[in-house]
């Protein structure tokens, strides 16, 4: 029977980080941030920066287990996400266009992304993305509901091969960037931060948009007006 809880757990680890690396390899306002600041600070840009997603993601993870998923279910709560994580994403982006041209390949310089600490850079680009917490209440949850099952010893590996994945992945990106030191000059990184900057302008523009779908097709929220 032990052997058997094991294989469970094991299976259930497996699932998670593959799952969740699938996740990682896209591009987004975490990636944007660790491929802008990890030829500055170096390769414990990346695990730094996931440690503050790790702090935020357990955060979540307990609130839905104490029954928030049919909260963040609701539109004019999927609206506010998006409206609040696109005006981060924007503050960030334009940071980095603006902070561009001062910036240097040397580690004594401030971070490309405006913050002075990375792991509350993680946490603050984790909450940009309107699409993270919406797959916590969609896909993360149904995970979160067949783990559970198996009680918190179900949960715990589930939460551990979810952020394993994740550390995993940036941390090469971390150190594949700062490699690039050596044959990397100052104008080549400046344009590389424009357009990290730049991308996360787009993608706070889009959520934006997708902010404004979510208001204006949820009439309660019309009704006020």
């Amino acid at each position: 029977m032990e052997n058997a809880l094991i294989l469970e757990l094991a299976g259930i680890f497996l699932i998670s980080l593959t799952v969740a690396l699938s996740g990682a390899l896209m591009p987004g306002p975490l990636l944007t941030v660790a491929v802008a600041d990890s030829a500055q600070r170096g390769f414990i840009t990346g695990p730094l920066l996931i440690t503050g997603h790790a702090l935020l993601e357990l955060a979540l993870v307990a609130a839905i287990l104490l029954g928030l998923a049919p909260v963040l279910e609701m539109p004019a709560v999927l609206g506010v996400i998006a409206l609040a994580g696109g005006a981060i994403m924007l503050w960030m982006g334009q940071g980095m266009v603006r902070s561009a041209a001062g910036l240097s390949l040397s580690l004594e310089t401030e971070s490309a992304g405006g913050a002075a600490n990375p792991v509350l850079t993680g946490v603050l680009a984790s909450l940009s993305n309107p699409y993270w917490i919406i797959w916590w209440a969609t896909i993360g949850l149904g995970y979160l509901i067949s783990a559970q099952k198996f009680g918190w010893t179900g949960v715990a590996a589930f939460f551990i091969g979810h952020i394993a994945a994740d550390y995993l992945w940036y941390s090469i990106i971390s150190f594949a960037v700062s490699s690039g030191r050596r044959i990397m000059t100052d104008p080549v990184y400046q344009n590389i931060i424009r357009f990290c900057g730049m991308l996360l302008v787009f993608f706070a523009s889009w959520f934006l948009y997708t902010a404004g779908q979510h208001f204006l097709h949820w009439p309660p929220f019309l009704q006020l007006f």
